[in-house]
This record gives structure tokens, C-alpha cells and sequence, in this order.
């Protein structure tokens, strides 16, 4: 049997921008994207604290240092510039490899700087 388990979170990223216009997804910040152990394209579960709202979409990458977060598309309408994120990614694993996963965490800061990774 496979699990479902979490393997990255970003946590308490803030809506920078949103692009109604745009094909769709969430641009992120190169180095948050390298800090959490995703690849562009990846499917992400976003989830808004300010509106409890949650959506599935995809990465694609922004300007590397720029602390963008930005929806794009139809996901431009679940969130407004200035709430607050937290962005998970989950992978499938065989029973034995799920007691052995540690995801990867990174909270942000003012800015969308990283200010804590694990593991």
C-alpha cells in the first residue's frame, strides 16, 4: 500500500501579487523553491489563513531574491495581496519509507525571506 505523506511546507508566505490574467499557477521565489525541495511544475495544496480557503495548483519560478509569491490564473481569485499562505507538497511512499520521511519546512518572514529551514 502507498501513503500519502507531506514532504514540504512553506509556511506564512504572503500573497505579493495576483495575476487573473495569467495562464495559471503560483510563482515563487527561486530560493524558497530550492529551500523546500520542489521543482517547477510540481502540484502544490495552497492553503490561505486569511479566508481558510484551499486550492491545488502548480510552481513555476520567479526572479530569484525577490520574495514573490504571486497567484496566477483562476488562483488569483482564492487569495488578495497580503494574506498568508502555507504551501504543502505531498509524495505517495510504501509503508516502510513513511516512518522514515522528514519533510522539508520553511517559514518565511517579512518580505517572504526564509527565516528557518529543517530539516
Amino acid at each position: 500500500m502507498l501513503r500519502q505523506i507531506l514532504r514540504s511546507k512553506v509556511q506564512s508566505a504572503t500573497v505579493t501579487e495576483a495575476d487573473l490574467e495569467y495562464e495559471g499557477s503560483i510563482t515563487l521565489d527561486p530560493l524558497v523553491i530550492k529551500a523546500a525541495g520542489l521543482v517547477p511544475g510540481e502540484l502544490v495544496l495552497v492553503v490561505n489563513l486569511n479566508n481558510g480557503d484551499r486550492l491545488e495548483t502548480y510552481v513555476i519560478a520567479g526572479q530569484e531574491g525577490s520574495g514573490v509569491v504571486c497567484l496566477n490564473g483562476p488562483a488569483a481569485r482564492r487569495g488578495m495581496v497580503g494574506d498568508r499562505l502555507h504551501i504543502l507538497t505531498f509524495g505517495l511512499v510504501d509503508d516502510a519509507e513513511a516512518a522514515q520521511v522528514v519533510p522539508y519546512f520553511v517559514a518565511l518572514g517579512p518580505g517572504n525571506q526564509i527565516v528557518e529551514t529543517r530539516p
